[in-house]
């Protein structure tokens, strides 16, 4: 569902400096020579709180005068120093949003910190990483909840996130599942479990999931019927599913699903050994539970 990306190949606090005397000469030239050696303690600061907003506050200065932090951002001049770094950070490489998992090449670029609010950060390549549309308007600028608790994950600083984080339970009947949970991985420290629990209810992972997982297990219950036919062994076969979606990633929404299956004896046991409904019926009992 969600993943680590590997940090930027950019000094923030050099990028800072070198803006600053790209700017010398324009309207704003001694604003920015002012906040010079602030402006890069906050980019210091940032690094070692790791972009956590419950350490990391606005600073006045540059919400006060945010246009001119934004301008960088949003207007970048040909010549510019944060330009190429920009394009770089909006290729589209993944295949998959590493804020919830979903398949697919994200189209925008999120600031972890909101630059409405932390302008100073608008141009930080730390601060910045690609996301689903979906995912961007769910989080909005939203940084803190009502317990001033961070929300949301970080893909460059959470370093536990290079193992499962999640776990996904199927509900009975499993000839025709009435409900499935995404949930925080039973394996993670508390602290950790809490966060990833308020990372997936305000991108409302586990509404978005139901979607892929409908269509999932009446994938699996037609494979568990071709591998029965074929005499093949059904955790061996599913264990080859299982491993093709780790070769994107432990939290990829095909392998949470295929882990979460494999996790089961009950469900295992199901499709080994009792009558598997026809597709066909599957897809309509589907169809007529979404139309309620």
């Amino acid at each position: 569902m969600v993943t680590r990306l590997p940090r930027p190949v950019v000094d923030d606090v050099e990028l800072v400096h070198q803006v600053v005397d790209q700017r010398q000469r324009g309207r704003n030239g001694g604003f920015f020579e002012r906040i010079r050696t602030p402006w890069k303690q906050r980019i210091r600061d940032y690094i070692q709180a790791c972009g956590n907003p419950e350490t990391v506050t606005p600073w006045a200065q540059a919400v006060r005068f945010k246009t001119r932090f934004l301008t960088l951002y949003n207007s970048p001049q040909n010549n510019s120093v944060q330009k190429p770094i920009l394009e770089r950070l909006r290729e589209r490489t993944l295949q998959m949003c590493p804020a919830c998992g979903e398949d697919g090449t994200p189209n925008t670029l999120d600031h972890y910190l909101p630059k409405n609010e932390f302008p100073d950060f608008s141009v930080t390549a730390l601060n910045l990483f690609p996301m689903c549309d979906t995912c961007q308007g769910k989080k909005l600028e939203q940084v803190l909840n009502e317990e001033g608790e961070r929300i949301f994950l970080h893909p460059y600083f959470d370093d536990f996130l290079d193992q499962q984080v999640l776990q996904l339970s199927i509900g009975q009947p499993y000839s025709a599942p009435k409900s499935m949970e995404v949930s925080a991985s039973e394996n993670l420290t508390p602290q950790f479990q809490s966060l990833v629990e308020r990372h997936i209810e305000s991108l409302e992972i586990n509404k978005r999931y139901y979607h892929f997982f409908r269509e999932k297990y009446t994938h699996l219950l037609g494979s568990a019927a071709d591998i029965r036919e074929a005499e093949l062994d059904m955790r061996q076969q599913l264990t080859l599913f299982r491993n093709s979606a780790r070769r994107k990633s432990v939290n990829s929404w095909g392998y949470i699903f295929y882990e979460s299956v494999l996790a089961n004896e009950e469900l295992i046991s199901h499709l080994e050994n009792s009558d598997l409904p026809a597709l066909e019926s599957w897809a309509r009992a589907l169809a007529n539970e979404e139309a309620l």
